[in-house]
């Protein structure tokens, strides 16, 4: 029965989700003419839905009536329908088609993983954001809406389950290809998924494997990126990123187990070469020449020589770095990690989403470098100690002061006509003081007041009762040659 029910249960369109929120083209209430009734006037029924259309979990599974959804929608220029019921492309297509004016389009956890079947004209001129988060739609659905969107200045594809970016500019990426005889995989076919891939870098990869990899020309208008939580773990599968989006300014891969920012390197095979004996290393930057913002939280990176190469970027200003193994092997605060980080990171103006590194900081973090690896060993010594030195010289270290109070005083103790010398530790409280005090003048430490006295300033302070029992002495800031004098309550 359960099955039966929900079988015939049907889903809105997005046009009829629209006339349930705004009451779009409502039909007029029936009235019973035998009844005498007072209405008050209802506002008309709007003839167009706003600017900023929000339709997330209504369900929606289809367009709905063309017509109808031109004539209401020609105004929207921001769409919201996350978390509906969208599956098929073409709907989707249908739903912008009507709306000429769409600059925002958000269809995260809508299930739109399957092939996009489309026939020109079907170009969205004005689309400038979109939003694809957990929608599992593959590389070669994003390669055709890149083409259909020639604007597109922001894309956001997390939560994907992506472990490698099947598409790119180029067909040689620095990976060996082996030929054909060497897989038993007919690369025409070959029908692989793509979990399979697992060339790494220094490896080579199947024709099988590289026929995954789609070539495509590059979009020059993205420059924002979002990849958080992807299963991403190679810096090679970024630099394809970076080729595929020359002009990017912002790129999020938090989340993303990327182990290394080191490319690969096939410098041995081609030095091996009969035809070439240079080597063609990549630069983790090299396709990252606009980047200004760079997000690598809770990435798997644990080597400083990564930080070095973040360096490098010629355009990285904005970076966030948090939760690496990398800081769990540091022995040492987390103003120190800060430090240590500025210093080697000279163009970084805002880390970890903090505040602008000001001059004032950032000196002090480079000259705490410099003292920092003054007792290393010199191979341990990162190029940035040397360029630093360049800079500031070679600073002495600094003079370890103690600034704790001295703990054990030599106090003079005054009850009545007697006088005693003793040592006491300026750690202990008051009331502890008291008690220690009544076997040697006989009092209980309930009936006992006490009374200090700077011996520097006795002449122009006199007495300052002890009176707060849980105060430690070392805030009256005593100290060997002082006077405690020892009263009785009345």
């Amino acid at each position: 029965m359960t099955m039966l029910l929900r079988s015939v249960t049907k889903m809105p369109t997005l046009l009829e989700a629209l006339e349930e929120k705004y009451g779009l083209g409502a039909q007029k209430a029936k009235l019973d003419e035998t009844l005498v009734s007072i209405f008050v006037p209802k506002l008309p029924p709007r003839l167009s839905v706003p600017e900023l259309l929000i339709l997330n979990d209504c369900n929606i599974d289809k367009a709905g009536e063309p017509e109808d959804l031109r004539r209401k929608c020609c105004t929207v220029k921001e769409l919201d329908l996350a978390q509906n019921k969208l599956e098929n492309w073409d709907e989707v297509f249908g739903i912008l088609s009507h709306m000429p004016r769409v600059e925002f389009v958000n269809l995260s956890l809508n299930r739109l993983g399957g092939p996009i079947e489309i026939s020109p004209p079907c170009k969205m001129d004005r689309l400038r954001s979109l939003v694809l988060n957990n929608t599992k739609l593959e590389w070669y659905g994003v390669e055709t809406l890149l083409r259909l969107l020639p604007v597109l200045e922001e894309l956001h594809l997390s939560l994907n389950e992506y472990t490698h970016v099947l598409i790119d500019t180029i067909v040689d990426d620095g990976y060996e290809t082996e030929t054909a005889d060497e897989t038993s995989c007919d690369e025409t076919t070959c029908q692989c998924p793509h979990e399979q891939i697992q060339s790494s870098r220094g490896q080579k990869r199947s024709a099988s494997e590289s026929s995954l990899y789609k070539k495509t020309e590059a979009h020059p208008g993205v420059k924002k990126l979002h990849l958080t939580g992807n299963r991403i773990s190679e810096w090679s599968e970024i630099c394809r990123v970076g080729r595929l989006f020359p002009n990017l300014e912002a790129l999020v891969l938090a989340d993303c187990p990327i182990d290394s920012l080191c490319p690969p390197d096939n410098s041995e095979e081609e030095q091996s070469s009969s035809t070439s004996s240079q080597s063609t290393k990549t630069e983790s930057h090299e396709h990252f020449k606009n980047l200004t913002l760079l997000n690598l939280s809770n990435a798997k990176i644990d080597s400083w020589d990564d930080i070095d190469r973040l360096a490098r970027f010629p355009a990285l200003k904005h970076l966030r770095v948090q939760c690496w193994p990398l800081w769990d092997k540091c022995d040492s605060t987390e103003h120190e990690r800060r430090q240590l980080l500025i210093a080697r990171l000279p163009k970084i103006n805002i880390l970890n989403g903090g505040d602008v590194i000001g001059s004032v900081e950032r000196e002090d973090a480079e000259r705490s470098f410099i003292r920092y690896y003054l007792d290393k060993p010199e191979s341990d010594r990162p190029e940035r100690y040397f360029e630093l030195v360049a800079v500031h010289g070679k600073l002495d270290p600094l003079v370890n002061i103690d600034l704790r109070p001295e703990r054990r005083v030599k106090i003079t103790f005054t009850y009545g006509e007697t006088s005693e010398e003793r040592t006491v530790d300026v750690y202990r409280t008051v009331v502890d003081l008291k008690t220690r005090l009544e076997r040697i003048v006989g009092l209980p430490a309930s009936k006992m007041r006490l009374f200090y006295v700077d011996q520097d300033l006795r002449d122009l302070q006199g007495l300052e009762e002890m009176k707060y029992p849980h105060k430690r002495l070392y805030s009256y800031n005593i100290r060997s040659g002082d006077e405690i004098i020892i009263d009785q309550k009345h």
